[in-house]
């Protein structure tokens, strides 16, 4: 009996003893690893429990919808009732290569042009038909500096013009002509009608229905 039993401690101590029952033989290895693993379980299931999981929400990029700014004047003229921006040629131009829904009609005139001045009811009344249909005037006047406070805006008054008028005030014409359109010999009236789509230049004067026609084609 005693060796039996010094057997058996033998038998766990080195791991090959056998129980054995009517229906199976469990090997004691096989229970130490049984064991072992539903240690190894619960120990990785705690150690999980106690793992704090941090989640990151994904960065949002935000469209920039901020619009570019018209460029800061050169000076802005102006008596009681109305006001002209004046700028050097890279300043206009911004107004000159917009790329949005609408179709710029951009005249360029003076006050001591004859035909100029004929001419601007007829975009004075484009301006106030279309301008519910996405069709801008501006009146860019090529009036010498001197003559905006006495010329000018007085004209301005006395007409009632409507449309945008701005003052381009840049003395080096021989530069920026060519960069209106490379067709341009510098006489005026002269007219830039464009949209994002079509860019025609004008060296001419327009009865009120030649313009409108022309503006019908950037539609």
């Amino acid at each position: 009996m005693l060796k039996k039993l010094r057997a058996f401690i033998l038998g766990v101590i080195l791991g090959d003893y056998n129980f054995t029952t009517m229906r199976f033989t469990i090997k004691i290895p096989v229970i130490a690893g049984i064991m072992l693993l539903a240690t190894l379980s619960v120990s990785c299931k705690e150690k999980a429990d106690n793992i704090e999981i941090t989640t990151q929400e994904p960065e949002v990029l935000k469209a920039d919808t901020t619009a570019i700014q018209p460029p800061k004047p050169l000076k802005v003229y102006s008596n009681d009732t109305v006001s002209v921006n004046a700028y050097e040629y890279s300043g206009l131009e911004y107004y000159l290569k917009q790329k949005n829904d609408t179709t710029y009609v951009v005249n360029f005139w003076a006050t001591w042009c004859v035909p100029c001045v004929e001419e601007l009811p007829h975009f004075e009344k484009i301006n106030a038909k279309y301008k519910e249909n996405k069709i801008k005037v501006i009146l860019v006047s090529l009036d010498m500096a001197k003559m905006v406070e006495t010329k000018l805006l007085p004209f301005i008054n006395q007409k009632q013009l409507k449309s945008q008028v701005l003052l381009l005030r840049d003395p080096d014409a021989d530069s920026w002509i060519p960069k209106v359109d490379s067709t341009w010999s510098g006489a005026i009236p002269a007219t830039l009608i464009y949209n994002k789509d079509m860019r025609k230049f004008y060296e001419r004067s327009f009865t009120y229905d030649e313009l409108e026609k022309e503006i019908s084609n950037f539609k």
